[in-house]
């Protein structure tokens, strides 16, 4: 409590509250640590909600106006979080961006998101420069770590007011009266949207999944009752490696207000750095992807460091080898509770309990006010223990897709989100995921769709044709493997670099395998299914 402010859960409206909640129900602590290989910097949870309402008056200031659309693209650090409730406070909508992302992949965010601004770091500028170049709709490029002499020299023709992120914050000072309420002439609706998270799907161009207020504070509290205030808080001692552009990453974060959690931030994720964290701090839990779990099992410096601290991990955003779990589980006298979810659920849509029995191999159950079905093709229930398409409603569940109605009806048909997930319930409403989205890869917990690589691979001189599939992969999930027709002679290792100019790293095809002709079905479409069959390891 501060002064006489309270706010209980149930109270909560719109984004920022998960930040006035944490202050008034926790009173000030220290929320974030920040390390990296040149600083660490402590944050209180006061110190990071003032400074974002001052931020969001500044972005005011600025222009920024309700429903406009501002872009976050930064590894993370504590400006992010400051940013997400900046933005929020202004009345716009956010939109992560993941930093490893190239050049014309961000320029398709922005251009189709029509965003007036992005925030970044300076090590970002001159992609988003080149860019952003000749953008109409995008204004600004605000930038941490550079000063107004800096960002007034490196401004251009043509390109986006480049401003310090340190003067916004200054010009919105004066008018961010405390940091317990609206700003002035603001007041978001539950129902506005909050957060718009591009998403690469199963069909055409990456989609904006259009996340509500209401959405993101539901799936964060879960659908518990008032009795969830008299629980005790253990403000916890958090590692914070996922990256806060991801859906995963955001749920995280504001399941940590919620609990008052103590926040070790990392700019990326490093095994020496996560295991030295975990002594040097008494971590006491992290959520990773299942990469990261590979990752850290296999790491031969594991047992140089005190890792006793550790009470449990979560999992997400690709299925976990149970052999990965048991292994890691062991090794680290650990328990990994793993869930499932997507963006267009905010991201959670199962998970295991804390007090309750886990099932190895499982997602969990569905969270308080979540409802899922296992449906035959034509959305008609499968009895327990039948595998069909996982769909799901609730208050969680995404308003739809950006400037996309026609995915936005297919995806929300009758009511009810259809993942293209294939799962089961057990006897004990457990769910497990059988089969992941036809064609969808999810590499390290990022997921890749194939054909942004394809028409890299085919814009190619030496290339006719691609196709790009998953293949199993022990550490990362899967890796991307690419069959590729070509017309003249091409090595593996060209297309590779070739890809790497044009995509982010982690798109890039691992394997490169060279074929005569693609297979194809009896209508003429490349038969993607073969390919996968005919993957030797």
């Amino acid at each position: 409590m501060i002064g006489d402010k309270t706010m209980t859960m149930q109270e909560m409206r719109v984004l920022y509250d998960l930040s006035i909640y944490n202050c008034v129900h926790f009173g000030p602590y220290t929320e974030v640590i920040y390390e990296d290989q040149q600083q660490t910097r402590a944050m209180t949870n006061i110190q990071i909600a003032q400074e974002a309402t001052q931020l969001g008056a500044g972005l005011r200031a600025c222009g920024i106006e309700p429903g406009d659309r501002v872009l976050v693209m930064m590894l993370n650090c504590p400006e992010v979080i400051i940013s997400y409730q900046a933005i929020a406070r202004a009345g716009a909508t956010i939109i992560p961006v993941l930093p490893l992302l190239k050049g014309q992949e961000v320029y398709y965010i922005a251009q189709h998101s029509g965003a007036k601004a992005i925030i970044t770091s300076p090590q970002l500028i001159p992609l988003l420069q080149n860019t952003l170049v000749n953008l109409p709709s995008m204004q600004y490029i605000i930038s941490t770590g550079i000063t107004s002499d800096a960002a007034a020299r490196s401004h251009a023709s043509g390109m986006p007011a480049l401003l310090a992120y340190s003067d916004v914050v200054a010009r919105g000072a004066d008018k961010a009266d405390g940091y317990l309420g609206d700003l002035e002439g603001i007041t978001p609706n539950p129902d506005d949207t909050a957060v718009m998270l591009y998403t690469s799907g199963t069909t055409g161009r990456p989609k904006g999944v259009l996340l509500s207020h209401a959405n993101l504070i539901s799936n964060a509290v879960g659908g518990r009752g008032p009795e969830a205030e008299l629980e005790p808080h253990a403000m916890e001692v958090q590692l914070a490696v996922l990256p806060l552009a991801h859906a995963f990453g955001i749920l995280v974060s504001n399941l940590a207000y919620l609990s008052g959690a103590k926040i070790i931030m990392h700019p990326r994720f490093d095994t020496t750095a996560v295991l030295s964290a975990i002594e040097r701090h008494r971590i006491e839990a992290f959520a990773g992807v299942p990469a990261m779990f590979v990752a850290l099992l296999y790491s031969p410096e594991a047992e140089k460091y005190d890792t006793s601290s550790l009470k449990y991990c979560a999992s997400g955003s690709a299925p976990l080898p149970v052999d990965i779990l048991l292994g890691f589980e062991k090794k680290f006298n650990c328990p990994i509770r793993e869930g499932y979810g997507l963006s267009e659920a905010s991201a959670a849509l199962t998970s295991h309990g804390a007090n309750m029995p886990r099932k190895p191999g499982s997602v969990g159950v569905p969270i308080p006010g979540v409802e899922i079905r296992i449906v035959d093709e034509h959305d008609n229930p499968l009895p327990t223990g039948e595998v069909g398409e996982v769909i799901a409603r609730g208050p969680n569940i995404m308003k739809g897709y950006f400037n996309m109605p026609d995915e936005t009806q297919s995806a929300m048909r009758n009511g009810w989100l259809h993942t293209g997930d294939m799962g089961r319930f057990d006897e004990d409403g457990y769910l497990y995921i059988v089969e992941r989205k036809k064609d969808l890869i999810i590499r390290g917990g990022f997921n890749i769709y194939p054909r942004d690589i394809e028409e890299v691979l085919t814009s190619h001189p030496a290339v006719i044709e691609a196709a790009v599939v998953g293949i199993p992969s022990a550490r990362m999930g899967e890796e991307v493997k690419a069959y590729v027709v070509i017309r003249t002679p091409v090595d593996a290792e060209t297309l590779m670099a070739y890809c790497r100019e044009h995509l982010a790293n982690y798109k890039t095809p691992s394997q490169i395998e060279f074929l005569s002709a693609l297979p194809r079905n009896a209508i003429g479409k490349i038969d993607k299914k073969e390919l996968r069959k005919s993957h030797v390891n």
